[in-house]
């Protein structure tokens, strides 16, 4: 029995989409977990990664026969390194290896193997030298029956681009030796897809994708280690994909990630979260060329809601800080609190964390069509978030995000109206002193969200927003905490009406939640105010605990900013944190953690986007010393 037919003698599905492959180095776990992970997600073939193949017990025949129970094609045998541009003593040593490989790859009925450009071996180029031994490899090749895909790698010796590679091929004129195009090789040199079109499509004999966050790395450990699949990382592989099909490829698109991440990961899971980003490629450039729906971002945020074992302390910031509460909700143990268009929602069920903790659950999200943005989540395999309700009661429609927590989409509410779910709150609690609330609260609204991301789905959470949500990713951060480097990615819409902010957890801090998978890391909200000084004054008076902000920092702010004295000793009477920008300034202060959640106010002046990154260690750094001292008590 032989696997199916190679992408060279099936290159299209039957509905006229290119087929899917992916790498087994892509997943965790032996040969057979990971043919039998990658058909379970759907993948039409796989590319055989030769480590994998020596290191299992199945015979190549045995592999053969598994691949062609399970549907799978075998698309690609790789890697081959090291071939051409060397002496003709090495060169004949490189055939001899060759054709072993040749031999093997027809015993399991493949025809395709990848050739690496090379990187080690070769000392004193010539184009002709290399063109000469291309061309007899392909001789030796034809009398197999196998085709060679000749990839340039980004840190190739003497090939390091595409352009390169194929003018090689092209002169070497054989008809069973083309290119592999891989993004990430392309990509992360900066090479420009738009010589794609240069290259005719039956000689792009293999795509290999793979995105990656921008990192100031050498170019092998970059790859060797930091891969993403594609919208998990900042590649622009929508132009990529665009620019590939301008040239008539007809082949899979196949995906190729070295990860130290998903080497570790559950491999179904991976395999899953693998094939729903080529899902979302696909209709990112369709989209992209009008001829599909894009995402529906969303217009704001309806609500957060934080599951608080003593609720009456999230309650106490909450009115401190200027929230009405707006009572009971009439079936469910939660209540209301809402400021301006900040809305709150303080859940006093018991959670995953017992009595002794809170945790921000879930997060509401005003969208075009709440309908069309699950019914694309359900498209993409992403589970569904359920509430009970009455026939009476409001129906909002659920998302469960990779890390566990809930976001729910609500219609954009009309002008000046709230959202409807509201009316199931009341009656109002009534304030200190006899006023209904926060008739006169500054705060206008959410300003953003911070999130706690397990290390192993961090990237899983970068796609899942920007595919069911539309939001761009900015370029991650890494910031100094007393628990290890936080690794930050922010993912907002474009007018920034929707920021979140996903916080990848330092390692060590895992494993202490086994129902989310999320430590005992500090998350928060932060409201937006039109007067952030007067907010922290109402507060203070209101009997607020701030986050205390040491006197170092106000010292290097001085350094850093040259402020008056007197707006120093304004950020400094207040624990006010201050940054700013060509566009604007930034002013915000914290609140002390209640369990694992806390808040921020924040005023943005002129066109100030950023989040006070400077800061962000100040605040990490008191956080931990305030837990410390408590835990010593």
């Amino acid at each position: 029995m032989t696997a199916r037919a190679g992408a060279g003698e099936r290159p299209l599905r039957e509905d006229g989409t290119l087929r899917t492959s992916i790498a087994t180095v892509c997943l965790a776990g032996t040969l057979e977990e990971k043919m039998r992970a990658a058909a379970g997600a759907g993948f039409d073939g796989i590319e055989l990664f030769e480590p994998d193949l020596v290191a299992s017990p199945l015979s190549p025949e045995q592999v053969a026969e598994l691949a062609a129970e399970l549907g799978l094609s075998l698309d690609l045998y790789q890697p081959f390194r090291d071939l051409e541009g060397v002496t003709e003593e090495v060169f004949a040593d490189n055939l001899r290896r060759l054709e072993a490989k040749f031999r093997l790859m027809r015993r399991m009925g493949m025809d395709l193997v990848l050739v690496c450009s090379n990187a080690g071996t070769a000392t004193e180029w010539e184009d002709g030298v290399a063109v000469d031994q291309l061309r007899r490899a392909a001789d030796l090749a034809a009398g197999y029956g196998i085709r060679i895909a000749y990839e340039a790698l980004a840190w190739g010796r003497f090939v390091s681009t595409y352009e390169h590679a194929w003018a090689l091929v092209e002169q070497a004129d054989r008809a069973n030796l083309g290119v592999c195009l891989d993004s990430f090789h392309i990509l992360s040199r900066h090479g420009d897809v738009t010589g794609f079109r240069s290259i005719p499509g039956e000689k792009v004999f293999f795509v290999q994708l793979a995105d990656a966050p921008h990192l100031l790395l050498d170019l092998l450990s970059w790859s060797r280690h930091h891969r993403t699949f594609p919208g998990e990382g900042s590649f622009d592989l929508v132009g990529f994909h665009r620019e590939l099909l301008a040239t008539g490829y007809a082949g899979p698109l196949s995906l190729e990630v070295f990860s130290d991440v998903y080497r570790q990961t559950d491999t179904p899971r991976t395999a899953l979260a693998a094939m729903r980003s080529l899902r979302w490629l696909q209709e990112a450039a369709a989209a992209a060329d009008g001829q599909g729906p894009a995402a529906g971002r969303p217009r704001g945020w309806d609500y957060a809601e934080v599951r608080a074992a003593e609720p009456q302390d999230v309650a106490e910031v909450l009115t401190a800080l200027g929230f009405a509460d707006r009572g009971r909700h009439r079936t469910k143990d939660v209540r209301l609190f809402a400021a301006g268009d900040a809305r709150v929602v303080v859940n006093a069920a018991p959670g995953p964390r017992g009595e002794d903790g809170s945790e921000i659950v879930g997060v509401g999200l005003q969208v075009p069509d709440p309908r069309a943005t699950t019914d694309r989540a359900r498209a993409l395999g992403y589970p569904v978030a359920w509430r009970s309700n009455r026939a009476d009661e409001v129906v909002l429609r659920g998302v469960t995000a990779p890390d566990g927590s809930e976001f729910f989409v609500a219609p954009v509410p009309g002008p000046g109206a709230e959202p409807a779910w509201t009316a199931e709150f009341g009656p109002a609690a009534e304030a200190p002193g006899g006023a209904s609330g926060a008739e006169d609260s500054l705060l206008l609204g959410v300003d953003h969200v911070n999130l706690a991301q397990p290390w192993q789905w961090f990237d899983e959470g970068v796609l899942f927003h920007r595919a069911l949500f539309g939001l761009t990713a900015r370029a991650n951060t890494e910031v100094a905490s007393p628990q290890g480097l936080v690794r930050s990615q922010v993912m907002e819409t474009d007018d920034g009406a929707v920021r979140l902010a996903l916080n990848m957890l330092p390692q060590v801090l895992e494993g202490r939640d086994a129902g989310r998978g999320r430590a005992d890391y500090p998350e928060h909200v932060a409201f937006r105010s039109s007067d952030v000084v007067e907010v922290a004054r109402r507060a203070r008076a209101a009997g607020l605990r701030f986050l205390p902000v040491p006197a170092n920092y106000y010292e290097d702010l001085q350094a850093r900013f040259g402020l008056e004295d007197r707006e120093l000793g304004l950020l400094r009477e207040h624990d006010l944190m201050y940054d700013r920008d060509e566009a604007g300034e930034f002013l915000h202060f914290y609140t002390r953690t209640i369990g694992s959640v806390f808040f921020e106010v924040v005023e943005r002046r002129g066109g100030y986007r950023g989040f006070g990154a400077h800061g962000a260690p100040v605040r990490l750094a008191a956080q931990y010393d305030l837990d410390r001292r408590l835990d010593h008590r």
